[in-house]
């Protein structure tokens, strides 16, 4: 399975931005999808997370202005950012894991997202 981010860039606060990911060679593999981010000497965080049913969970932080979705038929997984503040600003992952699994195996080459006037 190898996914592939897009979307990443500069944009000013409060302005929006969407992350795609597509998973290759993923049909019947992947179950759950999300985005993870890191910043700079900050630990690797959960963003959001979406099941195969749509199912959602997301970080307090982003709640009410990030929204995760996915095409189960493209296996993509898209984010997007609304209101975005600077501290917002890392490199976004794209993360699959399979039915039952505890962690996620699969990950993107990531997309660099900042923030910033």
């Amino acid at each position: 399975v190898q996914l592939v981010e897009s979307g990443g860039g500069l944009v000013q606060p409060g302005g929006s931005l969407r992350l795609s990911c597509v998973a290759s060679r993923g049909g019947g593999v992947i179950y759950d999808m999300g985005w993870f981010r890191q910043a700079p000497g900050q630990e690797h965080e959960l963003v959001a997370t979406i099941t195969t049913g749509s199912c959602t969970n997301s970080a307090e932080s982003v709640k009410g202005r990030f929204t995760i979705s996915r095409d189960n038929a493209k296996n993509a997984v898209y984010l997007q950012m609304n209101s975005l503040k600077p501290e917002a600003s890392a490199v976004y992952y794209c993360g699959a894991r399979g039915c039952g699994a505890a962690s996620y195996p699969y990950w993107g080459q990531g997309t660099q997202v900042a923030v910033s006037s």
